[in-house]
């Protein structure tokens, strides 16, 4: 096989072998992605709690505004019934004691349904910060143990862009663009084995000139309908 095929081969494995640890990467930080993205939905939920029950205990003081000026409305009402002067101030001033006991009542229940509603959310935030303290307590070990899949993923990684480096130095110059170039587009299937004579790239039949320079492998040779390098795979393709 011609050395300079041989060697865009050898590159095009190489680069295949560097993009399958991209999601061997992916994989080993899920775990760790996943779980902050818990603890800060958890964090999330907390502060809109937080934020609710702020407004409801704001309530609750209006309320219990209004209950304190209701109680010294009603406070004036009995003093003012001793200074009554007929029946038609008497009738007026129950009136007012009437609507001020109906929205005395009013907002009594309204501050008990109120301190229910923070009760509520104040359990709920307790319940999330424990969940949220609980995966805290996990996450410096699942970081550890991300870090140390990561390393060892990178060291492994380095060893091959050595022998990437390695083979480069080795290469055509000229090839090596024309194989960049295509990898641009092809990625990970810039070289291609021909199998039944058609390429395993585009799965187009080619024709016996090009399929007969494949088994000679004397020159670079490229797929005429999508461009890829060919080669012939050793497994007595030649003589099928």
């Amino acid at each position: 096989m011609n050395k300079h095929l041989e060697h865009l081969i050898q590159l095009s494995a190489i680069d295949k072998e560097i993009d399958a640890f991209e999601p061997q990467i992916e994989e080993a930080k899920h775990k760790l992605e996943a779980i902050l993205a818990t603890q800060s939905g958890i964090s999330a939920q907390i502060e809109q709690l937080q934020n609710e029950t702020r407004d409801e205990q704001i309530k609750k003081q209006k309320n219990e505004l209004h209950l304190a000026e209701l109680s010294q409305k009603l406070e004036e009402n009995s003093r003012k019934s001793s200074e009554v002067r007929n029946e038609r101030e008497m009738k007026s001033l129950q009136l007012e004691e009437e609507i001020a006991k109906e929205q005395v009542s009013f907002a009594n229940e309204e501050i008990e349904r109120l301190e229910r509603v923070i009760a509520n959310k104040k359990s709920k935030i307790d319940d999330l910060e424990a969940q949220r303290a609980k995966i805290d307590t996990n996450l410096a070990s699942i970081r550890a143990e991300v870090d140390e899949k990561l390393s060892k993923i990178e060291a492994e990684r380095q060893v091959v862009f050595g022998k990437k480096e390695q083979l480069v130095s080795q290469m055509n110059q000229k090839g090596l663009a024309f194989y960049q170039k295509i990898r641009r587009w092809a990625k990970n299937s810039t070289a291609v084995p021909v199998r039944r004579q058609a390429c395993m790239g585009c799965y187009m039949a080619i024709n016996d000139k090009t399929y007969a320079e494949v088994i000679k492998g004397e020159e670079i040779t490229t797929c005429p309908h999508c461009g890829r390098l060919l080669y012939l795979e050793e497994s007595g393709e030649a003589s099928a």
